[in-house]
């Protein structure tokens, strides 16, 4: 089969590119992805490997108003599907209006999260409470236009995977599917070493895209706390790692200003794979500060790694952390994830043996498991299209007598 995927942009080694590069690699099928904002050279080395097609120009601002641009861009845009049998849209928001002008082809959707502002209640919370009232109303508004057109879109999918149990709560909750038409395909990981690790050196691991979700300065408050209150663990150090892009840039600013007046945390900007492998190796523990994450690759790939995880206590985390056994789901307060820092720090033997429980849970996360599922998917619905469909079905043929 011949599967066209399209995803709005691919630009950065986040989670989003990770599940493209993986999908469109182990697939079964032959893919060609198409994006409206590629930087090669900022993104994973693996899609020099790939059909990388760019159709239209569109910001990676996050602001409402670029966003609304960016969506009526999407609406408009037309990709060439003359010889495609099926599409595919990976789902931030508003890649799902591609579908009002591509409806062509089968469609289905790999929805990492609906676009959050609107459908996200955490989220637009935090996002609205430094605006104005007049910001807040209009923000609104504009919300509940994005609903209502977003809804419609979705009536064109002919199945959605989210990558969540939190991903398919948002897309029930706002009305954007019945659940007949949902289903939950966890992705793999970003590194799936065979054993878990026996070095545990004197830090923290805070990894992740460093951006205000993340929520990084509650691992940083955490740290000075833990340190604060117990003086035999003064020399543990803090590691934040991640990529930060231009739109970024000054919350970067603003928790490296709160990192130096903490002390003993260091960055790691723009980290390559071997270099996360090698904090995750050696770290003591991971911490995951993400207010409401839709899924969470970090806390994953901690424990895959051997090590005890304390995540915030919403979102995806819960799905995968084991409370009390593999790492700690808490409230996103400071406090608490001090007392669970220093509670590790005090028993080693401990931190050991929930590295060693994660290791074990992290293996019903795979990548083929999810591909498959997917791969499985397309033929369906091809394959029911091509049955109702006797030109298709001929076309088919042809093409199986060809190759």
């Amino acid at each position: 089969m011949r599967v066209a995927l399209y995803y709005p942009w691919i630009y950065l080694t986040s989670g989003a590119e990770r599940v493209i590069l993986e999908l469109s690699g182990r697939s079964r099928h032959e893919w060609t992805l198409f994006t409206s904002h590629f930087e090669p050279q900022n993104t994973f080395p693996g899609f020099a490997g790939r059909t990388v097609v760019q159709i239209g120009n569109i910001s990676v601002s996050r602001s409402v108003g670029a966003v609304l641009k960016s969506a009526w861009k999407v609406l408009n845009l037309r990709l060439p599907l003359e010889d495609f049998d099926a599409l595919v849209v990976v789902c931030e928001g508003i890649g799902d209006f591609l579908l009002f002008r591509n409806s062509s082809l089968p469609a289905i959707s790999v929805c990492l999260t609906p676009l959050r502002l609107a459908f996200d209640q955490e989220y637009r919370t935090r996002a609205l409470e430094s605006r104005s009232r007049l910001d807040q109303l209009a923000i609104g508004i504009g919300s509940w236009a994005f609903c209502l057109v977003d809804r419609l879109a979705w009536k064109r999918y002919t199945r959605v995977f989210c990558i969540s149990e939190e991903v398919k709560k948002r897309a029930t909750s706002g009305k954007l599917a019945g659940s007949e038409k949902l289903e939950v395909a966890y992705v793999g990981l970003g590194f799936e070493p065979r054993t878990p690790s026996d070095c545990f050196e004197r830090f923290f691991f805070l990894p992740g895209r460093i951006m205000w979700t993340k929520n990084i300065q509650l691992g940083i408050h955490a740290f000075r706390k833990f340190r604060e209150h117990n003086p035999a663990f003064r020399d543990f150090r803090l590691v934040v790692a991640g990529i930060v892009d231009k739109k970024s840039e000054t919350y970067y600013a603003e928790i490296r200003a709160l990192a130096e007046a903490t002390g003993n945390v260091e960055f790691s900007v723009f980290p390559s794979d071997a270099e996360l492998s090698s904090f995750y190796s050696r770290c003591y523990g991971v911490l995951f500060t993400a207010f409401n994450e839709d899924w969470g690759i970090v806390p994953l790939e901690g424990m895959a790694f051997g090590k005890p995880v304390i995540c915030v206590d919403r979102g995806g985390p819960r799905e995968s952390v084991k409370h009390g056994i593999d790492g700690f789901l808490e409230p996103p307060e400071a406090e608490r994830f001090a007392l669970r820092m220093a509670e590790l720090a005090g028993n080693p033997a401990r931190a050991a043996a929930m590295g060693r429980a994660g290791h074990v849970n992290v293996q019903r996360f795979s990548w083929g498991t999810f591909v498959n599922r997917i791969d499985d998917e397309i033929d369906s619905c091809t394959c029911a299209r091509e049955k109702s469909d006797p030109i298709l079905d001929a076309r088919s043929e042809l093409r199986g007598v060809a190759g």
